[in-house]
């Protein structure tokens, strides 16, 4: 047994394990939430497809949770928010694998390490998984969540895109209030 542990083999997976998990740790709170995200988004997709026939906006096929104002429905969107670029799933798809991509490589630039923008970013993540999966499952995003607002009615979503709009809202609010700083020694130009 003492032959195992010495082993340089032994030695090196024991010296990276421990700040393989301390990276991963410090992404504890994005990691989390998108996963929360995604578990809800999945596990309320799952019963509106159990409960609902797709295409069950109007009455008596959907369910009406305060009626006049807020209905459970099942609709299937090809396209982004509010139905944009309709028939390009997949397109989208590769366009939030890309997305996901892009966040990995860049997690130290888009600062990840900071609580406020892992939670934005899991959120955000979260949702793209969320949808991404319905896109690869059933060729369209679920939506089930209809809200009408006197003769508006606000275009059905879902928990993933709940998820990717509050965490987009919540990077640009911090964004915002916590501009980054000039390095020092490139002084902003003034005009003259």
């Amino acid at each position: 047994m003492s032959e195992l542990s010495s082993s340089p083999a032994a030695l090196t997976t024991g010296a990276t394990t421990a700040p393989r998990l301390q990276r991963v740790f410090a992404y504890r709170w994005l990691l989390g939430l998108a996963l929360g995200v995604f578990l809800i988004d999945q596990i309320t997709k799952f019963l509106i497809v159990m409960t609902l026939p797709t295409g069950s906006y109007y009455p008596p096929k959907n369910i009406p949770i305060i009626p006049g104002f807020f209905n459970l429905v099942h609709v299937g969107n090809t396209g982004a928010a509010w139905s944009l670029f309709a028939g390009k799933s997949t397109i989208l798809a590769l366009l939030a694998l890309t997305t996901l991509a892009a966040i990995f490589f860049w997690r130290r630039s888009l600062g990840l390490r900071l609580l406020p923008i892992q939670i934005s970013f899991g959120l955000l993540c979260g949702g793209i998984v969320g949808n991404l999966l319905d896109r690869l499952v059933y060729g369209h995003v679920i939506d089930f969540l209809d809200f009408h607002f006197g003769s508006y009615i606000y275009p059905t979503f879902n928990v993933a895109d709940s998820g990717i709009c509050v965490g987009v809202g919540i990077y640009l609010w911090y964004s915002f209030t916590n501009p980054t700083p000039k390095a020092p020694g490139n002084p902003a130009r003034t005009q003259t």
